[in-house]
């Protein structure tokens, strides 16, 4: 038997549920006469209340009626979907969301909101923007019959009756020629269909909706009459009676009668068309299972490299030609297993349109959200991780970044500030840049707080990135004011911290009145990599393979008449190098035919000595130990085919510490 709570399937699909409708209500702000988006709302707000009173979520269900009775007046043209009534169900599905999760709620908080939508419901019926026109009106008949065990199941046949009733004027008829004689009834059994006629505004969808719950089992069949096809309409109350079997009575055209599932007909065209529309492509998989899956993937690949070793050794032909097999599903296992982990960023991007919309509602600011690269891809785990420290800085982005309007217009620049959130794919890395066109940093008031937090010297020079990066250290905060946004000295220190355990790097640029720009660079995945193995001293250690550019020999003489100076030249170029023998104190004398491994990150590169390169490898990368958290150096470590251990290097670090090398040469002389 599965052990999956359906209570907890609700609540995962009423999140889903609950982020279209959110989307749809910021799409509004921009299309409030669209009626597909109108259409879409209403559609979520209706399924949203049906399933939570399915599965017992009565206060959720009632809470949702009312919101779903305002976006139905907006639906049938009554009512113009003003911005406060759209804030106001913007409002009202955090509390949505609440109740969904059980969280507990705030007495009378509810109330409030509710009072708060219908002020807004209220005011736009009594002035505001036209309504939006209500199509032509169309007639359709709806055949449909449940399962018979349809009444044991839960499933209600007068509810969905109701709801084809509130579409519009609506004419309904019983099907009975399917109806046992008394004797033979099973009153848990369903032995009736429905004919039913509805003239309605709504589309077809609409009606497909009612259906929602059920559609999947019952036989359902809807069709447009034509206008002059209206005066054969049933009558309102046509209900036929229970004819005995021998003379049954004259009813209207039956549908398909019952059968059992082994032996049901292929679906007519409108229910097969239905289905198709709802048809499953996705399977939801918790996310644990996934995680587990990778575990198990981490470790059928040390497994295999140990293989690959032992393999190499043995003059058995046979052995080796399993070896690379294995080692070739492995590969491909492995490059599966990151495929079904990686989801597409714009499933993050996507909820800060209600965060923006909201930071403009509290700073009185007008915001534009734009978003670049949202097919790029990144791993489920490292996106969920991502998400806190862009609301720290998309939130700095717009209490410190960007100007009031009347500022924005005094310095020539347009009203409206823009906040672009992009991402792109380099190698096995992910940048992502938060980008705003404010007021910029001001250099001044970051150098008096550094000075005056002891941080630098008075009047001590610094480099401008220096100086910028003192924005992420803990408790700094050039806010003037402490408001509900900023301004307590907490934020960008949790942002850094939380991107270096990403293994990845932050940024900051900042030019004054016309911006700043935050650059992260993101791993694609947490869990393995292709490395390229050294060998410095007796000690091994795993290079990021896509940080690689190239592999140039550095012999005895060259490494000795580079003596204090560092740098490789390279196709007319100098790169500086850091000789990780030195870095790393082996206390061993360099091999005679040393290797440099040249690596970047992004336009930045520098050289690493090395003693040896021993080849590629599939590293499972392993967290260091908290007592580690200080060592820059590294990001991880992995275990070998032999069982031993390797450190992996932290590139951007590394890359980092060389750039400041060079520049430090270059200010010497």
């Amino acid at each position: 038997m599965s052990g999956t709570d359906p209570v907890e399937t609700f609540r995962q699909e009423a999140q889903d549920l609950l982020e279209q409708i959110e989307q749809g209500l910021l799409d509004m702000a921009d299309r409030p006469d669209d009626r597909d988006l109108i259409d879409a709302v209403f559609r979520g707000l209706h399924t949203l209340k049906g399933s939570g009173a399915m599965f017992g979520f009565d206060a959720l269900a009632e809470f949702t009626h009312h919101c779903e009775g305002a976006f139905d007046r907006v639906r049938k043209g009554e009512v113009a979907a003003t911005p406060a009534l759209v804030s106001a169900v913007l409002s009202a599905q955090d509390h949505m969301r609440a109740l969904a999760e059980g969280k507990p709620v705030t007495p009378g908080a509810g109330d409030a909101l509710l009072a708060g939508l219908h002020q807004a419901l209220e005011d736009a019926l009594a002035g505001g923007a036209p309504p939006v026109a209500a199509p032509g009106l169309k007639t359709w008949r709806v055949r449909f019959s449940l399962p018979a065990n349809a009444l044991v199941n839960g499933a209600r046949p007068l509810p969905l009756l109701d709801e084809l009733r509130e579409l519009g004027d609506c004419h309904v008829a019983a099907i009975v020629d399917q109806t046992p004689l008394l004797e033979d009834l099973d009153p848990t059994q369903c032995h009736l269909a429905w004919d039913v006629t509805v003239t309605t505004a709504e589309p077809k969808s609409a009606i497909e909706d009612v259906f929602i719950f059920v559609i999947d089992d019952m036989t359902l069949d809807i069709t447009e009459l034509e206008a002059e096809a209206q005066a054969d309409a049933p009558p309102v109350e046509a209900i036929a009676a229970v004819a005995p079997a021998s003379a049954p009575a004259a009813t209207p055209t039956p549908l398909k009668a019952q059968v059992p599932p082994s032996a049901a007909p292929a679906p007519e065209p409108a229910q097969a068309e239905v289905k198709s529309a709802r048809g499953v492509d996705t399977v939801r998989v918790p996310a644990e299972r996934l995680d587990e899956l990778m575990d198990r993937v981490g470790e059928l690949v040390i497994a295999q490299s140990r293989l690959k070793q032992v393999a190499a050794n043995s003059p058995e032909a046979q052995l080796r030609a399993v070896a690379e097999e294995i080692e070739r599903l492995a590969g491909e296992l492995r490059d599966t297993m990151m495929v079904v982990r990686m989801v597409p960023v714009v499933q993050l991007f996507g909820r800060f349109r209600r965060l923006i919309h909201d930071l403009a509602r509290d700073t009185g600011k007008v915001i534009d959200y734009v978003t670049e690269g949202e097919t790029t891809e990144l791993d489920k785990t490292v996106i969920e991780r991502l998400a806190d420290p862009l609301v720290h800085m998309i939130r700095n982005a717009a209490d410190h970044g960007l100007e009031p309007p009347e500022e924005r217009l005094a310095a020539g620049k347009s009203e409206t500030g823009t906040i672009t959130l992009a991402a792109r794919q380099a190698g096995a890395e992910v940048i992502i840049t938060i980008t705003d066109d404010g007021r910029g940093v001001d250099r001044e008031r970051v150098r008096a707080k550094a000075e005056e937090a002891g941080l630098i010297a008075p009047g001590a020079a610094i480099a401008d990135d220096d100086l910028l990066q003192f924005i992420f250290h803990p408790g700094f905060s050039t806010a003037k004011a402490i408001t509900n946004l900023s301004g307590r000295g907490v934020g960008m220190d949790v942002v850094k911290r939380a991107i270096e355990a990403l293994r990845g790097s932050i940024k900051l640029t900042s030019r004054p009145g016309e911006g700043s720009q935050i650059v992260l660079r993101i791993p694609l995945t947490l869990a393995i990599i292709d490395g390229l193995l050294i060998r410095v001293g007796t000690a091994r250690y795993v290079i990021p393979l896509p940080a690689v550019e190239e592999c140039v020999e550095l012999s005895l003489e060259q490494d000795l008449r580079s003596t204090g100076r560092s740098f490789i030249t390279l196709r007319d170029q100098l790169v500086p190098f850091i000789r990780l023998r030195t870095l790393f104190a082996s206390g061993l004398a360099p091999d005679p035919h040393q290797k440099v491994v040249v690596v970047s990150t992004g336009h930045d590169r520098v050289g690493l000595v090395v003693d040896q390169i021993l080849g590629d490898h599939q590293t499972v990368i392993k967290a260091l130990s908290g007592f580690h958290n200080d060592v820059a150096t590294f990001s991880g470590a992995t275990i070998l085919g032999d069982g031993g251990v390797a450190l992996i290097l932290d590139i951007a670090h590394l890359v980092a510490a060389g750039q400041r090398q060079d520049a430090q040469m270059r200010a010497a002389g």
